[in-house]
């Protein structure tokens, strides 16, 4: 929407705002300790996982209540993909994984919320988890298989000219991993919130605000889509990680 007054035409809303970072008590200088909007959310998300997996779950019904269901149910599709990916290896490493998803799950979905704030969508956040999970199977691959996890980087099926040349491309690929899987995330989660605050921005114009609020709601459906997109995607390829580094040379 333009702003007309004195001619104007800077944009009155600002899509970019919803992620600014800023301090919940003690003014505006922001140190490490300070308590801010991306703290807040943070624990409403590690509280969310707790009452989801802990509180529902706490009497085990036989006949399951509708949060102890839904818990059963986010269970047992983490348990299968971690089974089904990394196989029976890797069910040990299943209560990491399974946090991984319900946090960044909880998370994107918190973000959801009119006036909340998507931590998903800082590079910071999801920066720590990417190469939470690269250290750990990095780590893992080389407890488990000593030396020979650096089979992972040599392309054996390949000729053996190619080999040098491919084991350069691999590491560099396995370098990027934890870059990669950490933009994703924050990438799609922010795209999607700028689209969505422009949409709600053009909403304010008579003149377009039926499309506008249209566009909002077919938005909006989308990015609860890609809320649960995004967790299975960053979930399923902690699997593949932790695969290479339980099989590297498979």
């Amino acid at each position: 929407m333009a702003d007309e007054a004195h001619g104007g035409g800077g944009l009155s809303f600002h899509p970019m705002d919803q992620f600014e970072v800023k301090a919940l008590f003690g003014g505006s200088d922001i140190h490490w300790y300070t308590i801010t909007n991306v703290t807040l959310w943070l624990a409403l998300a590690i509280l969310a996982v707790i009452g989801l997996l802990v509180l529902t779950t706490s009497k085990r019904d036989t006949v399951p209540g509708r949060g102890q269901s839904i818990a059963e149910l986010m269970y047992g599709f983490v348990y299968k993909m971690v089974e089904d990916v990394t196989g029976k290896d890797g069910i040990k490493y299943f209560p990491y994984i399974m946090t991984l998803f319900m946090f960044i799950l909880c998370a994107n979905f918190l973000g959801l919320i009119p006036m909340s704030f998507t931590t998903t969508s800082h590079i910071a956040v999801t920066a720590i988890l990417g190469f939470g999970v690269f250290f750990a199977v990095t780590i893992l691959g080389f407890v488990k298989n000593g030396a020979s996890f650096l089979g992972l980087f040599w392309v054996s099926s390949a000729p053996l000219p190619l080999r040098p040349i491919l084991a350069i491309i691999e590491i560099i690929s396995y370098f990027v991993r934890p870059v990669s899987h950490s933009i994703r995330l924050a990438g799609n989660m922010m795209a999607g919130h700028a689209v969505l605050k422009v949409f709600a921005g053009f909403a304010q114009v008579a003149a377009i605000a039926p499309v506008a609020i249209i566009g909002v709601m077919a938005i909006y459906g989308l990015e609860v889509l890609v809320s649960a997109i995004q967790a299975y995607v960053f979930t399923i390829l902690t699997c593949v990680y932790l695969k290479d580094a339980l099989h590297p040379h498979h």
